[in-house]
């Protein structure tokens, strides 16, 4: 049974297990409050499903560079793996 952190913490399990990781307090403690937290899936398109436009601007937020020059495939892969 996990140990009670006080009202701080909302979900003492969580933040005993991200601790065990080697998570710092305070990202430990930003997690485990997150109501989202745990949750799996989300509503976004899978890569495939996209078109290349749509991965190609993705793929610009998160700063892949070399992106003008990749496939579709290759922006998959580039995104998966960043």
């Amino acid at each position: 049974m996990a140990k009670n952190h006080g009202p701080q913490i909302k979900n003492d399990k969580q933040y005993e297990e991200l601790r065990d990781k080697g998570m710092s307090k305070s990202k430990a403690a930003r997690i485990a409050n997150d109501p989202n937290s745990g949750k799996k899936g989300g509503k976004a398109d899978k890569y495939e499903e996209r078109t290349k436009e749509d991965l190609y601007e993705e793929a610009k937020k998160v700063g892949i560079e070399g992106r003008s020059d990749m496939s579709k495939k290759e922006l998959i892969n580039a995104l998966r793996n960043h």
